[in-house]
């Protein structure tokens, strides 16, 4: 609807005027220096001690590139890893410009839409009508705080998000690290057991020439050799899959992947750490929950906006001038006002459909607190019992195993038990320290789970029995 007024008006002069001064003042609305960037890198250095960087320009890649080159040379520690993961994985840099379409929604929603100008021109036998009018929409200056607070809300939420992807592509980076370094030593332990297995084969097909051997003691240590042979191969697989998902992490490739890793994992702690409070200080710190609180609280307000715009939405007011009859004659002078008329549609699907977003997020919020609680509780009884489990195959297992295959030698020694039965037992032993390869592999994998589960949502490591199998058919 226009509704056009030709005569002076002081009042509606001076609400022009002031309208004309807010919307040049929006116009002024610019981007940070950062981009909010600033915000991310404090979470990653409080909680991963880490540097992180947004590379905008070639220089800038030019520069993590160097660093990333320098790590890369000398034998690559868990946090060296993580760092380089940090500062090269590109999918992460993509993520970095999601800060950058929220702040443009943000300075955006701090400016007016541009003035609208319409002009009408009619002539009929040198009489004359001309109509122009130049309007605002000063209902978007009306609405304009709330709709910035919401935006500023939606920004915020985004930085949150950002800071989360962050923590889980370290976290996942500390997972494939320790992974890729259990298959490596996966891979020269099941050489040996193979290498042994050889060995009493070859052996057992000269006795059985010889007439000193059956058949059927030929056949078990034949199919020892075939399933020691298996698990090599089944080793050298997960070790290529684990290194190719830790170069994914990483960001490498071409001679950067030529990296040196350490030749074990790290040793297992002394003792678990206590964590009795851990479920509250994952309420307290997971950035999802903070993220979704704070994505529930913009939607508040949106709801709010879209109750007070349910009938008009558009209200557009400017100065307007009309001549009707010969060009000589002066413009009649006043404003034009447009705004909808709430005739059909009286805004309740829009505010319903608000409504509904906004319980959908107060419901989501609940179910991820619920969540939050159940996965901080799952990943701290994986961490204890992992360790417990590494443990038992350290201070149990693997001691008997050896000691079994040192009473076997002295009896082989002495001539009391043959050699397939010293191979045996040495393929046995080199299997259970394979299994306590593996089982400290797992610890440090649901250490990384129960970190990730105080900062967001973990994605659980899924326990490759593979080398375990292998372990128990060699037993």
């Amino acid at each position: 609807m226009h509704l056009a007024v030709m005569h002076h008006s002081k009042p509606l002069t001076r609400t022009f005027v002031m309208v004309l001064a807010a919307w040049l003042l929006a116009g002024c609305s610019t981007f940070s220096k950062d981009g909010g960037f600033e915000a991310v890198q404090s979470s990653t250095r409080d909680k991963l001690g880490k540097d992180v960087r947004w590379a905008k320009t070639a220089q800038d890649q030019d520069t993590i590139g160097e660093q990333v080159r320098t790590l890369l040379q000398k034998p690559l520690s868990v946090d060296d890893a993580v760092q380089v993961a940090l500062l090269n994985n590109r999918s992460l840099q993509a993520e970095f410009y999601e800060l950058g379409i929220s702040e443009a929604d943000l300075v955006q929603a701090g400016r007016l839409p541009n003035p609208r100008f319409a002009m009408l021109y009619a002539r009929n036998n040198g009489d004359y009508k001309i109509e122009q009018s130049f309007t605002f929409n000063v209902f978007s200056l009306l609405t304009m705080p709330r709709a910035v607070e919401i935006e500023k809300r939606r920004f915020a939420e985004t930085q949150k998000q950002v800071s989360l992807e962050v923590m889980r592509l370290a976290s996942e980076t500390r997972k494939a690290y320790f992974t890729a370094v259990a298959a490596d030593e996966t891979v020269r332990y099941m050489q040996q057991v193979s290498t042994a297995a050889e060995a009493s084969a070859q052996l057992a097909g000269k006795m059985a020439q010889a007439g000193n051997f059956s058949q059927l003691d030929r056949a078990r240590e034949q199919g020892f050799y075939a399933d020691a042979a298996l698990g090599q191969a089944r080793a050298l697989q997960a070790r290529t899959i684990a290194h190719e998902r830790l170069n994914r992490l990483l960001g490498v490739w071409g001679d950067d992947t030529r990296y040196q890793l350490p030749e074990r994992l790290p040793d297992l702690p002394k003792a678990p750490d206590d964590l009795p409070d851990i479920e509250k200080t994952a309420m307290e710190q997971r950035l999802d929950l903070q993220a979704m609180k704070t994505r529930t609280d913009a939607l508040s307000k949106q709801l709010g906006l879209t109750k007070v715009t349910r009938f008009i939405d558009v209200l557009e007011l400017g100065p307007a001038r009309v001549l009707e009859g010969r060009r000589s004659e002066p413009y009649k002078k006043g404003f034009e006002i447009a705004f909808e008329v709430p005739l059909f549609d009286w805004g309740s699907s829009r505010v319903a459909r608000a409504e509904a977003i906004y319980m959908q997020s107060v419901n989501e919020l609940a179910a991820t607190a619920v969540d939050a609680r159940s996965e901080v509780r799952e990943s701290y009884f994986r961490y204890r019992s992992n360790y417990d489990i590494a443990r038992h195959y350290r201070d149990e297992i693997v001691p008997i195993r050896k000691r079994i295959l040192d009473e076997n030698q002295l009896r082989y020694n002495g001539m009391l038990v043959s050699v397939f039965d010293l191979l045996s037992e040495a393929r046995a032993q080199v299997a259970s320290v394979n299994s306590y390869i593996e089982s400290l592999r797992d610890f440090w994998l649901a250490q990384s789970d129960m970190e990730m589960s105080l900062i967001g949502k973990p994605t659980f490591a899924e326990i490759d029995t593979i080398g375990m199998r292998e372990a128990s058919a060699e037993r």
